[in-house]
C-alpha cells in the first residue's frame, strides 16, 4: 500500500489531547492521513460505515486508543475490534494516562502493539511520535 494510503484512527474524547497529538504528528512530518474518533462507539461507526458515518477507506492501518472514554471506552473498543473478521488485524496502540495494571493486562490480552503512557508536556509527546512515526516507516517499508 503506497504511504499516502496509510491511515491512522485516533480514538481520544479530550480535544486538547487530540490536539497535541495533531501537532505531534505536524511536527514530526508524519506522512499519514489522522482521522479522529471521540470514543469507541463512533470508531466502530467510522470502520463500519455504520450509523450514518462515512467508512474510512481503506482501513486505517494503526489506532491510536485511549482507555478512558464515555459510551464505550478503549477496553470495551478493543473487545469488540478483536471480534470482528473486518477489523481484527488493525494494529492498536494504547495512549493513555491509565498507568493500572489491570488495564495493561487486558489491553495486551487483545494484542495491543503498544501500551504507552501519555507524556505531560509538548516536547515529551514529539519525542513519543517520533519514535512511532519511526517505528511506522519501518513497517510501510516495501
Amino acid at each position: 500500500m503506497p504511504e499516502s494510503e496509510i491511515s491512522i484512527l485516533h480514538i481520544e474524547d479530550d480535544s486538547v489531547d487530540s490536539m497535541v497529538v495533531q501537532r505531534a504528528f505536524k511536527k514530526n512530518n508524519i506522512p499519514y492521513k489522522l482521522h479522529h474518533a471521540t470514543d469507541g462507539a463512533e470508531a466502530l461507526d467510522l470502520l463500519r460505515g455504520t450509523n450514518g458515518k462515512e467508512k474510512i477507506s481503506p482501513i486505517p492501518r494503526y489506532i491510536l486508543l485511549d482507555i478512558n472514554m464515555p459510551k464505550m471506552n478503549g477496553l470495551e473498543f478493543l473487545k469488540e475490534l478483536r471480534n470482528d473478521p473486518a477489523l481484527t488485524k488493525i494494529t492498536v496502540f494504547i495512549l493513555t494516562t491509565s498507568n493500572d495494571q489491570h488495564d495493561r493486562t487486558e489491553a495486551y490480552q487483545h494484542h495491543v502493539a503498544g501500551y504507552i503512557l501519555k507524556p505531560v508536556n509538548l516536547d515529551n509527546y514529539l519525542s513519543t511520535f517520533a519514535t512511532l512515526n519511526q517505528y511506522w516507516q519501518i513497517c510501510a517499508a516495501p
